[in-house]
């Protein structure tokens, strides 16, 4: 069968469902050549089959054969449930959790709709959705226990090493979301001032990303941002904001070009763009980039991890670095209180 003879709806899989998994599907249950799979993928041939032989070593796994039998059957039928689809990651962060408590085990039957959480010490056990246990079974974040018999009726499994980095990742996300760096837009009312449109700026009517993350306690009580730290980088901001800059033309580069002002520009503007890129060229590239886009842009935090390729979490312990750098900057160049702005 070519590639062609296939409706495109056989490639549209959850987005949940991994690549070698996918191929896997179409090639053995669909027909799909390993070339033509390849050549839909932008891979080499070589790299589809390895990821073919490896899921089908996978499937004396029981929860990674159904995964894969569920996704087999209902892949061509338009709009059937598939499994794990009603399962959110909210479910995966909620099982991983679990799961990642010491000697816990996942525990399911053949035929069962519902598997079982069980505690080593402990007397109470939790249910699962089968759905969510397939999921993270065809994701490889759990498997089955080294001695498990997969032909038992009862199956083990635990936790791997790549379930735990996902439940970090996710908890990253959640509590970057609850401390106010969500990837939701901020919204932002405006206003002119005498000059028109020269005078419009814009004022962020959401809370600022600062404020949430200042409400964090670190391991031993304290706050993760002093409040002296918050108003560094709301200073920053109302810079930012003076100087009518917007994230579409504020690049650090451009910012850091020290081109000549607009003659047409009020004095505060230009006043506060010279403060603006003394503090950014004082923090360096990288520092000046995080703090630019957090405190000036309101940009999420996961989103700036992701853009820099850095592990969860990191961005916050960079931005608080920043953070630091630019108070002594302030303190150094303008002393303990600072200009007066406008």
């Amino acid at each position: 069968m070519t590639q062609a003879a296939l409706p495109r709806e056989m490639f549209d899989f959850p987005a949940w469902v991994p690549a070698a998994a996918r191929h896997y599907v179409i090639h053995t249950e669909l027909g799909l050549s390993i070339r033509a799979l390849a050549r839909e993928a932008g891979c080499h041939a070589s790299t589809v089959m390895r990821q073919i032989r490896r899921f089908e070593t996978r499937r004396d796994d029981p929860l990674v054969d159904d995964a894969l039998r569920h996704l087999a059957e209902l892949q061509a039928v338009d709009g059937a449930p598939r499994p794990g689809e009603r399962a959110k990651a909210e479910d995966d962060l909620t099982v991983l959790g679990k799961l990642n408590a010491p000697g816990a085990v996942l525990a399911i039957a053949r035929g069962l709709d519902r598997a079982v959480i069980a505690y080593d010490g402990r007397d109470e056990t939790e249910t699962v959705d089968r759905a969510v246990a397939e999921r993270l079974a065809l994701n490889d974040w759990i498997a089955p226990l080294p001695a498990a018999d997969m032909t038992a009726r009862l199956v083990r499994y635990r936790i791997t090493q790549g379930g735990r980095q996902r439940y970090r990742e996710q908890l990253a996300e959640a509590e970057n979301r609850a401390g106010g760096f969500a990837e939701a837009a901020v919204e932002f009312t405006y206003y002119s001032g005498k000059g028109g449109p020269r005078g419009t700026v814009r004022v962020p009517t959401a809370e600022s990303p600062l404020a949430g993350l200042s409400r964090r306690r670190d391991k031993d009580g304290n706050p993760f941002l002093e409040p002296d730290l918050v108003r560094v980088g709301e200073r920053l901001r109302e810079d930012f904001e003076l100087a009518q800059l917007d994230e579409a033309s504020a690049g650090i580069a451009a910012i850091l070009a020290a081109e000549g002002e607009a003659a047409d520009l009020p004095a505060g503007c230009t006043a506060a763009r010279q403060r603006l890129r003394a503090a950014l060229d004082d923090l360096g590239p990288e520092l000046a980039d995080v703090a630019l886009r957090c405190c000036c842009f309101m940009e999420g935090m996961e989103r700036t991890e992701r853009r820099k390729g850095w592990s969860a979490r990191s961005g916050k312990i960079v931005l608080r670095i920043a953070l630091q750098q630019l108070s002594r900057h302030y303190a150094e160049s303008y002393g303990a209180y600072g200009p007066m702005i406008g």
